[in-house]
């Protein structure tokens, strides 16, 4: 298994704003060509945890999906994030995997945030996935999954275990510790993505992103 190079991206989410945060990625992620295998996007990253799944879904044609296909060719590196998707007549917050080929995998939320409403305007995801990448076996997870230790239990002989979130400040501790123990239940290395700054219903994000 050879060394895989990680940029994980920790910022802030123009609440809403798709267009505003595609091309504010585009921006931070250009001088990465050449320098990573693998890039690593909060959750929501085009929205910040949004619940306006009817106004803003994207189908798996969208502009999301072909930006995310542009960034893994132009950058050589594969790049993940989840983002509000509509499938069959259902939303989902779903995790992209998009190779530097344009092949596509993803994952759909399982644990659903009830304290947000979130499963109130979204699906949950009903599997986990293993995804195949320059000899590593990763499996993605999305924010309030690392909750569950059963779901990341790694009963698939996986080597990195990926989240993505928009974890609270007020929750950070739980956030750094957890990522800690579902690094040592599984013996894998673990990675934790989340944003920063303050949304729009006056929620604050401190970032605490880590490899471990």
């Amino acid at each position: 298994m050879k060394a895989l190079r990680l940029s994980i991206v920790q910022d802030h989410l123009a609440w809403e704003q798709k267009q505003q945060n595609l091309k504010h990625f585009s921006k931070v992620l250009s001088p990465l060509k050449g320098e990573t295998d693998l890039i690593v996007l909060p959750e929501m990253f085009t929205t910040g945890f949004s619940m306006n799944a009817e106004k803003l879904a994207e189908t798996m044609e969208g502009p999301t999906v072909q930006w995310l296909k542009k960034q893994a060719a132009d950058l050589s590196a594969a790049i993940m994030g989840s983002c509000i998707i509509r499938d069959m007549g259902k939303f989902y917050n779903r995790l992209l995997f998009v190779t530097p080929e344009g092949k596509t995998f993803y994952y759909d939320k399982r644990h659903l945030f009830s304290f947000a409403g979130e499963h109130e305007y979204y699906t949950g995801g009903t599997h986990r996935i293993l995804i195949p990448y320059k000899g590593w076996k990763i499996m993605p997870q999305i924010c309030y999954d690392l909750r569950f230790p059963v779901w990341s239990r790694n009963t698939d002989d996986y080597d990195l275990l990926i989240y993505v979130a928009n974890f609270p400040d007020k929750r950070r501790f739980a956030w750094q510790q957890l990522l800690t123990a579902r690094a040592i239940e599984n013996q894998v290395y673990t990675i934790g993505v989340n944003r920063i700054g303050l949304d729009e219903n006056g929620i604050e994000y401190s970032g605490d992103s880590v490899c471990l």
